[in-house]
C-alpha cells in the first residue's frame, strides 16, 4: 500500500515528466522507479547496485582506518543542540530508517529535517560547520557552488519557491556517536549527499551533484562554475585511449537522450558492467582513470578519501569505463565507472530549468553520480555486519528499513 508521501511522489513525478518531458528527469531515475504499476519504489528491501541481481559478499569490513570522525561527529551534535524540540523531532531519524533512502534530485519534491531556508542564522553556521567537517574544501567548494547556481536560477525565473540556494534539507540518522553507527543527509534539488559513519569508518554514498547552468554569467552569484574538472577529466581519459580502445569503450556512438541510470529510488540497480576494462589500459592510462575517479571521490574529506581510494585500487582490475557520445571539447557526452566496490556516472542532460529544445542534452545540464555497490550504499552492509555482532545486544537487531508511521510526511 502506497503511503502519503509515495503518492505524492508519483504524482510529482508524473507532472514533472510531462512537463519537462520524460528525459528531462532521467527516465531511469525517475520514470522507471515511481511510473511503472503505481508501486512504491521503497518497498522492495534494500539490496543494492548488482550487476545480476547477486550481492558480491565479503567486499566490505568493519575495521579501524585511523581517520579520525571526531570533527564530524562534533560538528553533528552541534547542529542537533542548536535546534529546538520540534525541529529535532523532523530532523532526527533512527539510523536504519528508510529515510535514508527518500532522496530526490527533482526540485518540487517533499523533504524532510531543517531546510537552510527556515534556519535561523547561528544554525545555518552549524549546518555549514556540519558540511565542512565532513567534506573535502574540494567537496565544500562545489556544494555551495551547486547551491548559489539553484538561487541563480531562482533569480532567472523568478521562482523563489520552487528554486533557491537554501531549498537545501538536513536530516541526522542515529544519534553521533564513537561507537554506534550513525550519519547525515542533506538533500536538494542538484545535491543529495548520504553520510554514513561507524566508529573511523565514512561511507559518503549515493551523492549526487549536478547543476543546470553549471556557470552563473550574471546576478550575485556571477563566476559560479560547478563540474568542470570532472568533465574534462573525462574527456582527456578518451582522448587518451587508441583508437580500439575507445571503440571498445563507447558503448553508444551518439547520445541523444539522458543516461544517468543511479539516480533517485534506483538502489537496487542491475547494471552489467560494459565498455573497456582497466585490465586492458597501459600504466598512463590507469593513471588518468584514476585521476578521474579521485575527482569524484575527493568530495570526501581527505583522510577518507584516501581510505575510499584504496579501497578502489585494489579492485582496480576488476574496474571498467564506458563511453556515449562524441569526446571533443564542444560534444555531449555520459561516461560510467564501474567496479564491485564503486559506481560513478556523469551525464549532460536535457534542459529543465533553462531555455532550450527538450529532450536534447546540452553541456549546460549535468548530473553526476557516486555508488557502492554490492550493499554498502547508506553504509548498509556495515550496519548489518554491526547488528550481526551485536545480535545478543537488545539495543541492536534492526535489519530491515524502518518506516515510522507517526513521522508526517513534510507538505
Amino acid at each position: 500500500m502506497l503511503t502519503a508521501r509515495s503518492r505524492l511522489a508519483l504524482v510529482r513525478g508524473s507532472l514533472l515528466l510531462g512537463l519537462a518531458s520524460l528525459l528531462s528527469m532521467g527516465v531511469y531515475g525517475i520514470e522507471q522507479a515511481i511510473g511503472q504499476g503505481q508501486q512504491d519504489p521503497l518497498a522492495e528491501p534494500f539490496r543494492g547496485i548488482t550487476t545480476d541481481g547477486t550481492v558480491m559478499p565479503g567486499l566490505y569490513t568493519i575495521r579501524a582506518t585511523g581517520v579520525t570522525t571526531a570533527p564530524v561527529r562534533d560538528a553533528a551534535q552541534a547542529f542537533l543542540g542548536s535546534l529546538s524540540a520540534e525541529q529535532r523531532a523532523r530532523t532526527l531519524f533512527p539510523v536504519d530508517h528508510v529515510e535514508w533512502r527518500r532522496w530526490n534530485n527533482v526540485h518540487r519534491y517533499a523533504r524532510e529535517g531543517m531546510s537552510f531556508r527556515e534556519m535561523e542564522p547561528a544554525q545555518k553556521e552549524r549546518a555549514w560547520g556540519l558540511l565542512t567537517a565532513g567534506l573535502s574544501a574540494r567537496g565544500l567548494e562545489t556544494s555551495r557552488g551547486i547551491m548559489r547556481l539553484n538561487g541563480y536560477v531562482a533569480d532567472l525565473r523568478d521562482d523563489h519557491e520552487a528554486y533557491g540556494d537554501d531549498l537545501y534539507f538536513i536530516t541526522v540518522m542515529g544519534e553521533p556517536s564513537a561507537t554506534e553507527p550513525w550519519g547525515w543527509q542533506l538533500d536538494g534539488h542538484h545535491l543529495i549527499i548520504n553520510y554514513f559513519v561507524l566508529g573511523d569508518q565514512v561511507v559518503m554514498t549515493p551523492t549526487f551533484m549536478g547543476s543546470e547552468p553549471v556557470s552563473a554569467e550574471t546576478g550575485r552569484y556571477a563566476g559560479t562554475t560547478v563540474l568542470q574538472t570532472e568533465q574534462t577529466r573525462g574527456e582527456a581519459l578518451m582522448r587518451a585511449l587508441s583508437p580500439e580502445q575507445r571503440a571498445r569503450a563507447t558503448i553508444e556512438p551518439e547520445k541523444v537522450r539522458n543516461h544517468a541510470q543511479a539516480q533517485a529510488f534506483r538502489d537496487n540497480l542491475t547494471l552489467a558492467y560494459a565498455g573497456l576494462p582497466a585490465s586492458d589500459m597501459d600504466a598512463a592510462q590507469r593513471e588518468l582513470l584514476l585521476a578521474l575517479i579521485e575527482q569524484h571521490i575527493g568530495n570526501l574529506r581527505e583522510g577518507h578519501a584516501r581510505v575510499r581510494m584504496a579501497e578502489i585500487r585494489r579492485r582496480l582490475d576488476a574496474t571498467w569505463f564506458a563511453w556515449i557520445g562524441g569526446y571533443g571539447p564542444e560534444d555531449v557526452y555520459y561516461y560510467r565507472v564501474h567496479s564491485p566496490v564503486v559506481l560513478i556516472e556523469f551525464d549532460h542532460q536535457s534542459p529543465v530549468a533553462l531555455e532550450g529544445p527538450r529532450g536534447v542534452p546540452t553541456r549546460a545540464h549535468v548530473h553526476s553520480l557516486v555508488r557502492t555497490p554490492n550493499g554498502n550504499d547508506y553504509g548498509k552492509d556495515l550496519l548489518r555486519q554491526h547488528y550481526e555482532a551485536n545480535r545478543d545486544n537488545p539495543d541492536h537487531g534492526h535489519t530491515h528499513d524502518r518506516f515510522d508511521a507517526a513521522r508526517a510526511p513534510r507538505k
